[in-house]
């Protein structure tokens, strides 16, 4: 079974929903939902800056707009993330809760080299060219 052929949709499938997550972190973050540990911060805070990007990187990353640059952003925010507040509370992540920070930031390094895929914004804009 060759499943090569679908690589470009599983990118996108992987694209959206790690937008859509990583958007809920800013939607928290910024308009308190879902209720939450940081729920409510100020907008000209640090963590009022990393919801921005968090909301706004994760809806152009799910709709696959700028998506280039939108994940080298968001990227970005997860290796400062990880390393101004998870690594120094322990040297392993998965005891200093910054396992998803880690993730997050590979998927959009990922995500800078391959582009959206195929179901994108990018994508269809890309077609008309």
């Amino acid at each position: 079974m060759n499943l090569d052929r679908y690589q470009p949709y599983a990118l996108s499938l992987l694209r959206i929903v790690a937008g859509l997550i990583f958007m809920e972190h800013g939607t928290q973050k910024l308009l308190s939902f879902p209720a939450g540990e940081h729920a409510g911060v100020a907008l000209m805070s640090l963590f009022g800056a990393a919801g921005a990007i968090e909301l706004v990187g994760g809806l152009l990353i799910a709709l696959g707009l700028f998506t280039r640059l939108a994940a080298f952003v968001c990227s970005g925010e997860m290796a400062v993330a990880y390393w101004m507040a998870h690594a120094p509370q322990n040297p392993f992540p998965v005891n200093n809760g910054g396992d998803a920070a880690i993730l997050y930031c590979f998927v959009f390094l990922l995500l800078v080299f391959t582009g959206a895929g195929a179901s994108s914004i990018d994508a269809a804009r890309k077609g008309r060219s």
